[in-house]
């Protein structure tokens, strides 16, 4: 059985997509535009509306941007794979590929978690908010974040690319992600697999109870304040970030963690979509819908420019 390692230069074949794209090459396009599209306004509404300059927003247009990047480097690639129907992919690419989606899936774990702690000073120690949540402290979390991601996606990509693999050079995905190279590998990826698992638990399982047990706490202040409409608008602010968590928690880390390795490839796709698709996707759409002063802010940007142009 033919072999390759980190220091040949063939090319993988991704298996995610049949020749068949037109359909789904549109489906791609459009679901990427709206990415970047959404994401772009929630940005630029925040970095110029006076009244979004809270602790919050500054999250926000952070996640905003994380999802572009995060989108940018599968969506595009998977796009001219549908519309060509050419799936080969170097050896370079694909582990370039790879260690940024890797960080950037990362550093989501992390900013995610720590706009929950965000949400839990604001409404469980609302006197103490503006000391704790300060400019200063709120750049050194998102600093923070996207660190930890870039460098936990070292390991893996450094590990990875060491492995062996054989013929027919087949990754079973949309694209280069850890568990699919593991699978396509020919030597023993226990080592890397510990790894994985290891960091799994930490990046994305700790992050996630570290959420669940902020919404305890958020849940039992809620239910203690005695105003109807306080009580629903404290619900309302932390519900959108609290459905985006969910989708993106669970799926990821039942694609790094759940599955074995005789699992089926619709199941571990149909993960994959959901945290690294959809995510990005409807992050601006909940964060807009759902929340009054992001709707304010964006009529009256579009407004202003209206009344500009008449």
């Amino acid at each position: 059985m033919a072999r390759i390692n980190q220091t040949c230069l063939c090319d993988f074949i991704l298996l995610g997509f049949s020749s068949e794209g037109d359909l789904l090459s549109l489906l791609i396009f459009t679901v990427y535009a709206s990415i970047l599209l959404g994401n772009l306004i929630i940005f630029s509404v925040i970095k110029i509306d006076n009244h979004l300059q809270t602790p919050m927003y500054f999250f926000l247009s952070y996640l905003s941007i994380l999802d572009i990047c995060y989108s940018s480097v599968t969506l595009p690639a998977m796009l001219v794979n549908a519309i060509t129907g050419n799936r080969k992919i170097s050896f370079n690419e694909c582990f370039t590929q790879l260690y940024f989606f890797v960080s950037l899936g990362g550093s989501e774990c992390l900013l995610l978690a720590a706009m929950a702690y965000d949400r839990y000073v604001a409404i469980c120690n609302p006197l103490h908010y503006p000391v704790v949540m300060n400019k200063r402290f709120c750049s050194y979390l998102v600093g923070g974040c996207w660190f930890s991601g870039f460098l936990n996606s070292v390991l893996h990509t450094l590990m990875t690319s060491k492995l062996t693999f054989c013929r027919p050079w087949h990754v079973n995905h949309f694209f280069c992600d850890v568990p699919p190279m593991l699978n396509a590998a020919c030597t023993n990826t226990q080592t890397s697999q510990l790894l994985l698992y290891i960091v799994s638990v930490f990046l994305g399982m700790t992050p996630f109870v570290f959420v669940i047990v902020s919404y305890v706490h958020i849940i039992s202040t809620i239910i203690k304040i005695p105003s109807a409409v306080g009580r629903q608008k404290a619900f309302s602010t932390c519900s959108s970030h609290l459905i985006v968590v969910s989708v993106f928690y669970v799926t990821a880390n039942f694609n790094y963690i759940g599955p074995a390795p005789g699992d089926s490839f619709d199941i571990v796709r149909l993960s994959s979509v959901l945290y690294s698709v959809l995510t990005p996707l409807f992050n601006p759409v909940i964060y807009c819908l759902r929340n009054q002063e992001v709707r304010r802010a964006l009529t009256k940007a579009f407004t202003g420019k209206y009344h500009h142009f008449k």
